[in-house]
Protein backbone atom coordinates (compact mmCIF):
# COMPACT_ATOMS: atom_id res chain seq x y z
CA UNK A 1 0.00 0.00 0.00
CA UNK A 2 3.80 0.32 0.14
CA UNK A 3 -1.16 -0.47 -1.38
CA UNK A 4 -1.36 -1.01 -1.99
CA UNK A 5 -2.41 -0.70 -0.23
CA UNK A 6 0.33 -1.95 -1.71
CA UNK A 7 3.43 -1.34 0.45
CA UNK A 8 -1.20 -2.30 0.33
CA UNK A 9 -0.68 -0.23 1.07
CA UNK A 10 -0.29 -1.00 2.64
CA UNK A 11 -0.11 -0.44 1.30
CA UNK A 12 1.29 -1.76 1.19
CA UNK A 13 -0.24 -1.30 1.19
CA UNK A 14 -0.19 -2.04 0.95
CA UNK A 15 -1.14 -3.34 1.28
CA UNK A 16 6.67 1.61 0.82
CA UNK A 17 7.50 5.70 -1.21
CA UNK A 18 10.22 7.91 -2.90
CA UNK A 19 12.27 9.83 -1.30
CA UNK A 20 13.94 13.50 -2.57
CA UNK A 21 17.12 14.78 -1.32
CA UNK A 22 19.61 17.27 -1.61
CA UNK A 23 23.30 16.43 -1.81
CA UNK A 24 26.29 17.48 -1.08
CA UNK A 25 27.32 21.06 -2.33
CA UNK A 26 30.67 19.25 -3.91
CA UNK A 27 30.77 17.84 -7.15
CA UNK A 28 28.58 18.49 -10.17
CA UNK A 29 25.68 16.34 -11.47
CA UNK A 30 26.60 14.43 -14.74
CA UNK A 31 23.16 13.46 -15.84
CA UNK A 32 20.04 16.21 -15.78
CA UNK A 33 21.15 19.73 -13.88
CA UNK A 34 24.54 20.57 -11.88
CA UNK A 35 24.69 20.91 -8.17
CA UNK A 36 25.54 24.80 -7.97
CA UNK A 37 29.33 24.74 -6.65
CA UNK A 38 29.27 25.43 -2.53
CA UNK A 39 25.50 25.65 -2.86
CA UNK A 40 23.03 23.80 -1.03
CA UNK A 41 21.28 20.86 -2.94
CA UNK A 42 17.37 20.06 -2.70
CA UNK A 43 16.07 16.59 -3.59
CA UNK A 44 12.29 16.04 -3.72
CA UNK A 45 11.08 12.52 -2.87
CA UNK A 46 7.47 11.52 -3.33
CA UNK A 47 5.89 8.73 -1.48
CA UNK A 48 2.76 7.29 0.48
CA UNK A 49 2.39 6.05 3.29
CA UNK A 50 5.34 5.33 5.86
CA UNK A 51 8.55 4.77 4.91
CA UNK A 52 10.18 5.18 7.81
CA UNK A 53 12.28 8.29 5.89
CA UNK A 54 11.16 11.28 8.40
CA UNK A 55 13.97 10.37 11.19
CA UNK A 56 16.35 9.07 8.22
CA UNK A 57 16.28 12.16 6.83
CA UNK A 58 17.01 14.62 9.95
CA UNK A 59 20.19 11.82 10.03
CA UNK A 60 21.17 12.32 6.47
CA UNK A 61 20.83 16.10 6.64
CA UNK A 62 22.99 16.34 9.78
CA UNK A 63 25.97 14.33 7.67
CA UNK A 64 25.33 15.93 4.94
CA UNK A 65 24.69 19.97 5.65
CA UNK A 66 24.38 21.08 1.95
CA UNK A 67 21.78 18.48 1.41
CA UNK A 68 18.21 19.99 1.92
CA UNK A 69 15.67 16.41 1.65
CA UNK A 70 11.90 17.54 0.93
CA UNK A 71 9.05 14.67 1.74
CA UNK A 72 6.56 15.04 0.03
CA UNK A 73 3.95 12.08 0.99
CA UNK A 74 0.43 11.21 -1.13
CA UNK A 75 -2.28 8.99 -1.11
CA UNK A 76 -1.45 6.09 -2.92
CA UNK A 77 -3.25 6.16 -6.48
CA UNK A 78 -2.53 9.64 -7.33
CA UNK A 79 1.32 9.81 -6.41
CA UNK A 80 1.48 7.56 -9.30
CA UNK A 81 -1.33 8.77 -11.60
CA UNK A 82 0.95 12.37 -10.62
CA UNK A 83 4.22 10.86 -11.64
CA UNK A 84 2.86 9.57 -15.13
CA UNK A 85 1.36 12.81 -16.00
CA UNK A 86 4.68 14.61 -15.42
CA UNK A 87 6.44 12.34 -17.34
CA UNK A 88 4.31 12.50 -20.54
CA UNK A 89 4.24 16.60 -19.86
CA UNK A 90 8.22 16.19 -19.71
CA UNK A 91 8.89 18.67 -16.17
CA UNK A 92 7.98 18.91 -12.43
CA UNK A 93 8.57 14.82 -11.58
CA UNK A 94 10.49 14.75 -8.20
CA UNK A 95 14.04 13.93 -7.73
CA UNK A 96 13.29 10.30 -6.50
CA UNK A 97 10.06 9.41 -7.12
CA UNK A 98 8.41 6.01 -5.27
CA UNK A 99 6.45 3.42 -7.25
CA UNK A 100 4.89 0.18 -6.10
CA UNK A 101 4.75 -3.26 -7.57
CA UNK A 102 1.25 -2.81 -8.96
CA UNK A 103 2.45 0.18 -10.94
CA UNK A 104 6.13 -1.19 -11.63
CA UNK A 105 5.42 -2.60 -15.38
CA UNK A 106 3.48 0.26 -16.41
CA UNK A 107 6.70 2.20 -15.48
CA UNK A 108 8.90 0.49 -16.81
CA UNK A 109 7.97 0.22 -20.05
CA UNK A 110 8.48 3.96 -20.12
CA UNK A 111 12.38 3.50 -19.15
CA UNK A 112 13.54 6.18 -21.46
CA UNK A 113 12.27 8.35 -19.26
CA UNK A 114 13.85 7.26 -15.95
CA UNK A 115 17.82 7.34 -15.09
CA UNK A 116 19.26 3.30 -16.04
CA UNK A 117 21.41 2.87 -12.36
CA UNK A 118 22.54 0.25 -14.39
CA UNK A 119 24.52 2.92 -15.75
CA UNK A 120 25.13 4.44 -12.19
CA UNK A 121 26.84 0.34 -11.36
CA UNK A 122 23.47 -0.67 -9.57
CA UNK A 123 25.09 -3.86 -11.48
CA UNK A 124 26.21 -4.58 -8.27
CA UNK A 125 22.92 -5.00 -6.69
CA UNK A 126 21.34 -7.59 -8.39
CA UNK A 127 23.02 -10.36 -6.25
CA UNK A 128 21.61 -8.62 -3.56
CA UNK A 129 18.12 -8.70 -4.33
CA UNK A 130 15.05 -11.61 -3.85
CA UNK A 131 15.55 -12.90 -7.68
CA UNK A 132 11.63 -11.55 -8.76
CA UNK A 133 12.23 -8.22 -6.80
CA UNK A 134 15.24 -7.07 -9.20
CA UNK A 135 13.49 -8.48 -12.17
CA UNK A 136 10.22 -6.65 -11.56
CA UNK A 137 12.06 -3.06 -12.11
CA UNK A 138 14.28 -4.70 -15.17
CA UNK A 139 13.17 -3.51 -18.39
CA UNK A 140 11.97 -6.31 -20.69
CA UNK A 141 14.99 -6.78 -23.06
CA UNK A 142 16.79 -6.34 -19.90
CA UNK A 143 18.93 -3.15 -20.59
CA UNK A 144 17.49 -0.69 -17.94
CA UNK A 145 17.06 -1.24 -14.29
CA UNK A 146 14.90 1.91 -13.32
CA UNK A 147 14.61 1.16 -9.79
CA UNK A 148 16.11 -0.43 -6.49
CA UNK A 149 13.47 -2.03 -4.18
CA UNK A 150 12.96 -0.88 -1.10
CA UNK A 151 10.48 -3.53 0.55
CA UNK A 152 8.55 -6.72 -0.04
CA UNK A 153 4.76 -6.97 1.53
CA UNK A 154 4.11 -10.46 2.49
CA UNK A 155 1.57 -11.46 3.66
CA UNK A 156 -0.53 -12.08 7.81
CA UNK A 157 -3.75 -10.86 9.33
CA UNK A 158 -3.42 -8.14 11.88
CA UNK A 159 -6.67 -8.62 14.14
CA UNK A 160 -7.56 -6.68 17.68
CA UNK A 161 -6.92 -9.34 20.46
CA UNK A 162 -9.35 -7.45 23.04
CA UNK A 163 -11.96 -7.79 20.34
CA UNK A 164 -11.41 -10.95 19.96
CA UNK A 165 -11.74 -11.91 23.43
CA UNK A 166 -15.05 -9.84 23.36
CA UNK A 167 -16.65 -11.94 21.47
CA UNK A 168 -15.83 -14.71 23.01
CA UNK A 169 -12.88 -16.00 20.16
CA UNK A 170 -9.67 -16.95 20.99
CA UNK A 171 -6.60 -14.78 21.23
CA UNK A 172 -3.77 -16.44 20.99
CA UNK A 173 -1.57 -16.12 17.33
CA UNK A 174 -1.65 -20.07 16.80
CA UNK A 175 -5.15 -20.02 17.83
CA UNK A 176 -6.81 -17.47 15.72
CA UNK A 177 -4.70 -18.49 12.73
CA UNK A 178 -6.21 -21.76 13.34
CA UNK A 179 -9.75 -20.75 13.08
CA UNK A 180 -9.36 -19.93 9.50
CA UNK A 181 -7.28 -22.45 7.02
CA UNK A 182 -9.86 -20.88 4.23
CA UNK A 183 -11.20 -17.89 3.01
CA UNK A 184 -14.68 -19.83 3.53
CA UNK A 185 -13.79 -20.35 7.05
CA UNK A 186 -12.74 -16.78 7.55
CA UNK A 187 -16.08 -15.42 6.65
CA UNK A 188 -17.58 -17.96 8.73
CA UNK A 189 -15.44 -16.34 11.76
CA UNK A 190 -16.62 -12.93 10.44
CA UNK A 191 -20.06 -13.60 10.51
CA UNK A 192 -19.94 -15.14 13.89
CA UNK A 193 -17.91 -11.83 15.51
CA UNK A 194 -20.89 -10.01 13.89
CA UNK A 195 -23.31 -11.95 14.77
CA UNK A 196 -22.40 -11.91 18.67
CA UNK A 197 -21.09 -8.62 18.79
CA UNK A 198 -23.46 -6.84 15.99
CA UNK A 199 -20.12 -4.76 14.97
CA UNK A 200 -18.18 -4.79 11.37
CA UNK A 201 -15.56 -7.44 11.83
CA UNK A 202 -13.26 -6.39 8.45
CA UNK A 203 -12.46 -3.06 7.50
CA UNK A 204 -12.90 -2.78 3.75
CA UNK A 205 -14.05 -5.22 1.35
CA UNK A 206 -11.03 -3.84 -0.92
CA UNK A 207 -8.91 -5.00 1.21
CA UNK A 208 -10.27 -8.20 1.08
CA UNK A 209 -9.90 -8.81 -2.32
CA UNK A 210 -6.62 -7.17 -2.76
CA UNK A 211 -4.83 -10.32 -0.39
CA UNK A 212 -7.12 -13.02 -2.12
CA UNK A 213 -5.47 -11.68 -5.52
CA UNK A 214 -2.24 -11.52 -4.47
CA UNK A 215 -2.33 -15.25 -3.74
CA UNK A 216 -3.56 -16.66 -6.86
CA UNK A 217 -1.65 -17.88 -9.70
CA UNK A 218 -3.22 -15.45 -12.23
CA UNK A 219 -3.36 -11.79 -11.51
CA UNK A 220 -5.51 -9.14 -13.42
CA UNK A 221 -3.04 -10.03 -16.52
CA UNK A 222 -0.69 -12.74 -18.24
CA UNK A 223 2.43 -12.55 -19.39
CA UNK A 224 1.65 -11.71 -22.67
CA UNK A 225 -0.42 -8.31 -21.52
CA UNK A 226 -4.00 -9.98 -21.88
CA UNK A 227 -6.69 -9.06 -19.24
CA UNK A 228 -7.69 -12.62 -17.63
CA UNK A 229 -10.64 -11.29 -15.13
CA UNK A 230 -11.93 -15.10 -15.51
CA UNK A 231 -8.80 -16.03 -13.41
CA UNK A 232 -7.52 -14.89 -10.24
CA UNK A 233 -9.93 -12.20 -10.27
CA UNK A 234 -13.52 -13.72 -10.82
CA UNK A 235 -11.90 -15.78 -7.23
CA UNK A 236 -10.89 -12.95 -5.49
CA UNK A 237 -14.24 -11.06 -6.37
CA UNK A 238 -16.42 -13.98 -5.32
CA UNK A 239 -15.62 -14.27 -2.14
CA UNK A 240 -14.99 -10.30 -1.32
CA UNK A 241 -19.03 -9.87 -2.68
CA UNK A 242 -19.76 -13.04 -0.16
CA UNK A 243 -18.09 -11.17 2.78
CA UNK A 244 -19.71 -7.65 1.84
CA UNK A 245 -23.10 -9.75 1.27
CA UNK A 246 -22.72 -11.14 4.85
CA UNK A 247 -22.58 -8.00 6.43
CA UNK A 248 -18.89 -8.05 7.20
CA UNK A 249 -17.53 -5.01 6.10
CA UNK A 250 -17.09 -1.32 7.74
CA UNK A 251 -17.35 -0.07 4.12
CA UNK A 252 -13.88 2.26 5.07
CA UNK A 253 -11.61 3.79 2.24
CA UNK A 254 -8.24 3.42 2.89
CA UNK A 255 -5.59 5.74 4.01
CA UNK A 256 -8.99 7.98 4.58
CA UNK A 257 -10.04 9.84 7.41
CA UNK A 258 -12.75 7.62 8.66
CA UNK A 259 -10.19 4.30 8.10
CA UNK A 260 -7.94 6.07 10.07
CA UNK A 261 -10.19 6.50 12.87
CA UNK A 262 -11.68 2.68 12.62
CA UNK A 263 -7.93 1.28 14.12
CA UNK A 264 -8.91 3.56 17.72
CA UNK A 265 -12.29 2.89 17.51
CA UNK A 266 -13.16 -0.68 16.90
CA UNK A 267 -15.00 0.11 13.88
CA UNK A 268 -13.32 -3.45 12.63
CA UNK A 269 -11.73 -6.62 14.50
CA UNK A 270 -9.56 -7.49 11.47
CA UNK A 271 -7.43 -6.76 8.37
CA UNK A 272 -4.96 -8.44 6.12
CA UNK A 273 -1.65 -7.24 6.89
CA UNK A 274 1.76 -7.18 4.24
CA UNK A 275 4.53 -6.17 6.27
CA UNK A 276 4.05 -2.29 5.49
CA UNK A 277 0.87 -2.35 7.27
CA UNK A 278 2.50 -2.59 10.74
CA UNK A 279 3.79 1.19 10.71
CA UNK A 280 0.22 2.62 9.45
CA UNK A 281 -1.18 0.73 12.14
CA UNK A 282 0.95 2.19 15.07
CA UNK A 283 1.36 5.73 13.90
CA UNK A 284 -2.50 5.74 13.45
CA UNK A 285 -3.64 4.02 16.41
CA UNK A 286 -0.46 4.65 19.06
CA UNK A 287 -3.06 4.34 21.95
CA UNK A 288 -3.73 0.42 20.99
CA UNK A 289 -0.67 -0.85 21.30
CA UNK A 290 -0.28 -4.24 23.16
CA UNK A 291 -4.09 -5.09 22.03
CA UNK A 292 -2.76 -5.85 18.21
CA UNK A 293 -1.30 -9.16 17.35
CA UNK A 294 -0.67 -11.28 14.52
CA UNK A 295 -2.06 -14.48 12.59
CA UNK A 296 -1.83 -16.13 9.73
CA UNK A 297 -3.50 -15.43 6.79
CA UNK A 298 -6.33 -17.53 4.90
CA UNK A 299 -5.32 -19.96 2.14
CA UNK A 300 -1.38 -19.48 2.38
CA UNK A 301 0.92 -17.35 1.00
CA UNK A 302 0.82 -14.24 -0.84
CA UNK A 303 2.39 -11.05 -1.60
CA UNK A 304 0.56 -7.25 -1.59
CA UNK A 305 2.81 -3.98 -2.20
CA UNK A 306 6.21 -3.72 -2.04
CA UNK A 307 8.17 -0.34 -3.92
CA UNK A 308 11.34 0.61 -5.58
CA UNK A 309 13.22 4.06 -5.60
CA UNK A 310 13.18 5.38 -9.02
CA UNK A 311 14.73 8.83 -10.30
CA UNK A 312 12.68 9.90 -13.52
CA UNK A 313 15.44 12.08 -15.79
CA UNK A 314 13.54 15.26 -15.32
CA UNK A 315 15.81 15.23 -11.94
CA UNK A 316 17.98 18.11 -11.53
CA UNK A 317 20.72 16.11 -9.05
CA UNK A 318 20.61 13.19 -10.80
CA UNK A 319 24.44 11.71 -8.94
CA UNK A 320 22.94 13.34 -5.32
CA UNK A 321 19.98 11.72 -6.14
CA UNK A 322 21.34 8.22 -6.51
CA UNK A 323 23.91 8.58 -3.58
CA UNK A 324 20.83 9.17 -1.16
CA UNK A 325 19.04 5.79 -2.64
CA UNK A 326 22.04 3.88 -2.35
CA UNK A 327 21.85 4.95 1.51
CA UNK A 328 18.55 4.62 2.12
CA UNK A 329 18.79 0.64 1.01
CA UNK A 330 22.17 -0.38 2.76
CA UNK A 331 21.58 -3.13 5.33
CA UNK A 332 22.09 -0.49 8.11
CA UNK A 333 18.89 1.67 7.30
CA UNK A 334 16.88 -1.27 6.01
CA UNK A 335 16.59 -2.93 9.83
CA UNK A 336 16.21 0.47 11.09
CA UNK A 337 13.13 1.20 8.67
CA UNK A 338 11.87 -2.76 9.53
CA UNK A 339 12.64 -2.28 12.80
CA UNK A 340 10.50 1.11 12.75
CA UNK A 341 7.57 0.66 10.59
CA UNK A 342 7.53 -2.85 9.43
CA UNK A 343 8.46 -2.60 5.76
CA UNK A 344 10.29 -5.62 5.26
CA UNK A 345 13.69 -5.53 3.53
CA UNK A 346 13.83 -7.05 -0.42
CA UNK A 347 17.49 -8.21 -0.04
CA UNK A 348 16.94 -11.50 2.12
CA UNK A 349 21.10 -11.67 3.63
CA UNK A 350 18.89 -9.41 6.25
CA UNK A 351 16.51 -11.72 6.91
CA UNK A 352 19.39 -13.87 8.93
CA UNK A 353 20.66 -11.09 10.28
CA UNK A 354 19.71 -11.09 14.38
CA UNK A 355 18.55 -7.68 14.15
CA UNK A 356 15.55 -9.06 11.95
CA UNK A 357 15.74 -12.49 12.87
CA UNK A 358 15.14 -12.18 16.36
CA UNK A 359 12.94 -9.05 16.39
CA UNK A 360 9.60 -9.22 18.01
CA UNK A 361 7.00 -6.27 17.33
CA UNK A 362 5.89 -5.10 21.08
CA UNK A 363 2.90 -2.71 19.91
CA UNK A 364 2.06 -6.12 18.57
CA UNK A 365 2.15 -8.31 21.70
CA UNK A 366 5.52 -8.77 20.62
CA UNK A 367 4.48 -11.38 17.82
CA UNK A 368 7.96 -12.59 15.88
CA UNK A 369 7.52 -10.11 12.95
CA UNK A 370 11.35 -11.14 12.03
CA UNK A 371 10.22 -14.74 11.62
CA UNK A 372 7.24 -14.38 10.04
CA UNK A 373 7.62 -12.02 6.93
CA UNK A 374 10.96 -13.24 5.81
CA UNK A 375 9.82 -16.80 5.31
CA UNK A 376 6.57 -15.53 3.58
CA UNK A 377 9.13 -13.01 0.88
CA UNK A 378 11.65 -16.02 0.33
CA UNK A 379 8.59 -18.57 -0.75
CA UNK A 380 6.98 -16.70 -2.62
CA UNK A 381 6.33 -16.68 -6.28
CA UNK A 382 4.66 -13.13 -7.43
CA UNK A 383 2.36 -12.52 -9.98
CA UNK A 384 3.03 -10.67 -13.28
CA UNK A 385 1.04 -7.50 -13.08
CA UNK A 386 0.69 -6.00 -16.53
CA UNK A 387 1.02 -2.37 -18.08
CA UNK A 388 -2.36 -1.52 -16.71
CA UNK A 389 -2.71 -3.25 -13.77
CA UNK A 390 -3.00 -0.06 -11.40
CA UNK A 391 -6.01 1.22 -13.19
CA UNK A 392 -7.64 -2.25 -13.46
CA UNK A 393 -7.31 -2.30 -9.97
CA UNK A 394 -8.66 0.91 -8.93
CA UNK A 395 -11.82 -0.02 -11.34
CA UNK A 396 -12.37 -2.57 -9.94
CA UNK A 397 -11.95 -1.26 -6.44
CA UNK A 398 -14.54 1.36 -7.52
CA UNK A 399 -17.05 -1.67 -8.38
CA UNK A 400 -16.51 -2.97 -5.18
CA UNK A 401 -17.08 -0.26 -3.33
CA UNK A 402 -20.48 0.66 -5.26
CA UNK A 403 -21.60 -2.40 -3.76
CA UNK A 404 -20.77 -1.97 -0.47
CA UNK A 405 -22.37 0.97 -0.18
CA UNK A 406 -25.69 -0.43 -2.11
CA UNK A 407 -25.68 1.44 -5.38
CA UNK A 408 -25.10 -1.56 -7.35
CA UNK A 409 -26.85 -5.04 -6.65
CA UNK A 410 -24.21 -8.00 -6.05
CA UNK A 411 -25.90 -9.83 -8.62
CA UNK A 412 -24.94 -7.50 -11.44
CA UNK A 413 -21.22 -6.31 -10.03
CA UNK A 414 -19.21 -9.01 -11.17
CA UNK A 415 -20.70 -8.36 -15.01
CA UNK A 416 -19.93 -4.35 -14.17
CA UNK A 417 -15.98 -4.92 -12.76
CA UNK A 418 -16.06 -6.81 -16.37
CA UNK A 419 -17.00 -4.03 -18.38
CA UNK A 420 -14.82 -1.76 -16.03
CA UNK A 421 -12.05 -3.85 -15.94
CA UNK A 422 -11.56 -3.79 -20.30
CA UNK A 423 -12.03 -0.18 -19.98
CA UNK A 424 -9.37 0.75 -18.04
CA UNK A 425 -7.36 -2.26 -19.98
CA UNK A 426 -7.96 -0.09 -23.45
CA UNK A 427 -6.95 3.21 -22.15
Amino acid sequence: MRRSWTHLARVTAVGAVSLVMIAACSGRSTTGGSDPAGGQVTLKINFWGDFGLQDLKARYEAEHPNVKIQLNSGEYNAQHEDLQKKLVAGNGAPDIAAIDEGFMVQFRSQSDKFVNLLDKGAGSYESKYLPWKWKQSLSADGKTQIGLGTDVGGLAMCYRTDLFKAAGLPTERDQVSALWPTWDRFIEVGQQYTTTTKKKFIDAGTNLFNPILGQQPVGFYDEQDQLRMEQGPKVAFDYTVKAVGAGLSANLVSFQADWDKGFTSGAFAVLACPAWMLGHIKDTAPGTEGKWDIAAVPGGGGNWGGSFLTLPKQGKNVDEAYKLVTWLVAPEQQIEIFKKVGNLPSQPALYTDPAIADFKNPFFNDAPVGQIFPKMAQGLTPQYLGRKNGPTRVAVENVIRRVENKSLKSDAAWNEAVKEAEKAAKS
